[in-house]
């Protein structure tokens, strides 16, 4: 690792935070937000949710077990330690990079974050800058990763050029352009519609059995309706859920037959936008493995995976078909949904894990069960 790159982290508030460069010499911006996960950076790394984010960990010491090989996989062929096929987030946040000590580990994060081009910058405090971006939200900033510093004239500069990925529609970067289909010899074929699912939730699926078809974001009710399926799946991904103006056209159409559907994180905030509720942007979003999800129906709470920056309006679930049948212990802010006729869920938090608890991976089995086979 080249001790001798200067890095530099600026957020739009005016910090300006100094430290030193890992991977690759570059200079990105996005939206930066923390996560508090101890584990699971490879997985967090691919996770096509951080598209366009630039991802601040508050765990103090990241690259122990390096990085595994992408050919480790399932039956199924999908990879068991990365959530696509690539990296996705726009830079990465660290205080300490350790030397890793693996068995499985094929390369460092430092040699992965380069070979990606991909920046990093570490020796940060970055359990102050959680609590900065707690207090005034989630901002907008740049990381530069060079050989030479970069002058305080030159931040100020870089600053009044940020733009706000979340006015994109950030979806089209990271859906497939066209069906991929996933062969399991079952009667039942599930429709993912993919606005940048992780391969958790691949391969969770696929583990009850059924076959599944991953389909573009922007595919028609039509195109949806030729693979026959037996339920619908809407996946996680990045952005604001508003921007996905033809899946949500299509998931309004699709409520008004009697397929069962299930939506994962921006997956149920489009399920809420479909039926006529509304979204909103949190203030500095959920991104870790330990929220607390309440059944109001059970009185139980799930630790559960989460990674969003947007949610429902609790009481714009009120005026549609759907009731609120989660909500987050800590803030009380909306996490799951249910339809009250049809076999219709959304859950905000992700029941695949990837890394995380496995409380909740029983969703998968119950909506194939209950809903798709029966």
């Amino acid at each position: 690792m080249d001790d001798s790159r200067a890095a530099v982290l600026a957020l739009e508030d005016g910090t300006v935070l100094r430290g030193k460069g890992f991977g690759a010499p570059a200079d990105v911006s996005g939206e930066v937000v923390f996560n508090t996960s101890m584990i699971g950076y490879p997985e967090l790394l691919t996770d096509p949710s951080y598209f366009r984010q630039i991802v601040v960990m508050t765990y103090p010491i990241l690259g122990s077990y390096g990085v595994p090989s992408f050919s480790i996989s399932d039956k199924h062929g999908i990879p068991l330690h990365y959530e696509s096929d690539s990296i996705k987030v726009k830079g990465y946040v660290i205080h300490s990079l350790s030397n890793p000590s693996h068995w499985s580990g094929d390369e460092s994060l430092d040699e992965w974050l380069t070979k990606e081009n991909v920046p990093g910058i570490r020796g940060l405090d970055t359990r102050a800058l959680t609590r900065r971006i707690r207090s005034k939200g989630t901002m907008l900033g740049f990381l530069k990763v060079s050989e030479a510093s970069v002058t305080d004239e030159e931040v100020a500069a870089r600053l009044q050029k940020l733009v706000d990925p979340n006015a994109d529609d950030l979806v089209r970067s990271v859906t497939p352009s066209e069906p991929i289909h996933y062969v399991n010899n079952s009667d039942s074929t599930l429709v993912l519609v993919d606005c940048g699912v992780k391969y958790g939730i691949l391969r969770n699926l696929l583990e009850t059995g059924v076959n599944v078809v991953r389909v573009p974001y922007d595919s028609s009710v039509d195109d949806i309706l030729e693979f026959e399926p037996s339920g619908i799946v809407i996946s996680n991904g990045p952005g604001d859920p508003k921007k996905c103006k033809t899946t949500i056209e299509t998931a309004t159409r699709l409520l008004q037959t009697d397929i069962p559907m299930l939506g994962i994180c921006l997956g149920m905030q489009i399920l809420a936008l479909a039926a006529g509720g509304d979204t909103y942007k949190l203030k500095f979003g959920h991104r870790a493995v330990n929220h607390p999800c309440l059944d109001l129906k059970t009185g139980r709470c799930y630790i559960t995976t989460q990674n969003h920056g947007y949610s429902v309006i609790p009481s714009s679930i009120d005026q549609t078909q759907f009731e609120v049948r989660f909500l987050n212990a800590n803030d009380k802010t909306v996490e799951g949904i249910q339809h009250k006729i049809k076999k219709v869920v959304g859950v905000q938090w992700h029941p695949e894990s990837s890394p995380g608890p496995y409380d909740t991976q029983f969703l998968f089995d119950q909506f194939v069960r209950e809903s798709v086979k029966g």
